[in-house]
């Protein structure tokens, strides 16, 4: 099975066709197809073709299934007889695809 190491929002992933992932937000609307040209290894079986930093001319395809937003991380600062608390909330905006091909 072919699959590819791709760097996105900061992050790099291990993807294979057919795969899901929830990804930092990406523009595009839902059935959008997405195409990730940084791709910085690819490989079938044993062989592995690795970029220096990244493969020229590999791309990866996705299709956009849904933007959305991961659930509320709270963040809560306290010191303990001094009277001192702090509450900070996150929620961080998301985009679901799955990838739909991979060319090396």
């Amino acid at each position: 099975m072919a699959y590819a190491v791709i760097k996105t929002g900061g992050k790099q992933y291990k993807v294979s066709v057919g795969e899901h992932l929830e990804i930092e937000k990406l523009e595009g609307e839902q059935g959008a197809s997405l195409t990730f040209d940084q791709v910085l290894a690819a490989g079938e079986g044993d062989t592995l073709n690795i970029g220096a930093p990244f493969i020229s001319g590999a791309t990866v395809v996705a299709e956009v299934l849904k933007q959305f937003r991961a659930p509320k991380v709270t963040a809560f600062k306290f010191k303990r007889r001094k009277g001192y608390h702090k509450t900070k909330g996150h929620r961080q905006q998301l985009t679901h695809i799955r990838i739909t091909s991979i060319n090396a």
